[in-house]
Parts: C-alpha cells; structure tokens; sequence
C-alpha cells in the first residue's frame, strides 16, 4: 500500500511539474507579468516561434514585460485587435519590451517576422468594459498559421471564462 500511495504522489508531482508552464499567466495586481517570446516552446519541442504564455490575464494598470529570450522576436499589438482608447506597441527585434495595459480588453499580438507562421497571443485586461472590442478583435483577419493559433487562443480564453463579463 505504501508503494501505492508513493508512487500516486510521484505521479501527481510530476504531472504538476510538467503541465505547470503550459498553463496561462494570471498575474496578482502588485506583480509584473512576464510572456517570453522564443524560438522553441520550453515544453513542446515541436512548437516553434512562440510566445509563453500564449494568453495572460491582468488588472488594467499593470505592466507586461515581453522578454526576447531568444533572438530575432519582437512583440507588437495587432491593428484592430486593441481597445479604441489603447495605445499601440511596436517592439524592437531582440529587445525587451514593457507596456502598461492601462485600458480593460482584448489584445491580440504578434512578432512581426513570424505573424505568419503563428506567433501570435493574447493578452486579457481585466476591468469594466473588457470585452468591449472582444467582436473586433475576433474579427481581425489572420494570415498563415497564425489564423488556426488564434482560433485556439480564442477557444483556450473562453473555457478559462476570460472571456466572460466582469461582474462589478
């Protein structure tokens, strides 16, 4: 039985272990998040040129940090895919970037020179009138892959109820 019981816990912790990253980031108001922008997905060999996370979720006021862990990324916001009071991002290849979500939303964003094959994520502002631009937003065209990844995003946002009102 004791073999049982430590054999259940290793397989508990190491399915934590493993699934723990692939999951979205929820940022806590007084922390930073952070989306990684890289070549290979740190769990998924198979992924290439990604953001991680690919969805994150924060209080209108905080600050996101995309950090070019690997070279030639950048992260840049979507034309339509921002509030109508938000201010667009455009980040310089292999530098990191900070902005601030001041205005609650949805934001769609890509690296410019990998749009197409699926660098695209998302990124939840928390806060009255948040899915305010969520019809526009979705309703950005897409090219490439990058149309099958948001199709996910979407998917992967609304089972995780991001894409719910915000009850006040």
């Amino acid at each position: 039985m004791t073999q049982n019981t430590d054999r259940r816990k290793f397989l508990v912790a190491t399915a934590a272990v493993t699934l723990l990253p692939a999951l979205p980031s929820f940022a806590q108001s007084d922390e930073q998040a952070v989306v990684e922008m890289l070549t290979k997905h740190p769990t998924d060999s198979k992924l290439r040129n990604v953001f991680f996370p690919r969805i994150t979720s924060v209080q209108a006021g905080q600050t996101v940090l995309f950090k070019a862990t690997d070279r030639s990324h950048n992260s840049a916001s979507i034309d339509g895919m921002i509030p109508d009071a938000a201010e667009e991002w455009d980040g310089r290849i292999n530098e990191d970037v900070e902005v601030t979500f001041d205005v609650p939303g949805v934001y769609g964003y890509k690296c410019t020179p990998h749009a197409a094959t699926g660098m695209v994520a998302l990124i939840v502002v928390e806060g009255e009138g948040k899915l305010d631009n969520l019809e526009a937003a979705q309703g950005v065209r897409q090219r490439g892959r990058a149309k099958k990844v948001f199709e996910e995003i979407w998917e992967e946002a609304a089972e995780l109820g991001l894409l719910e009102a915000t009850s006040t």
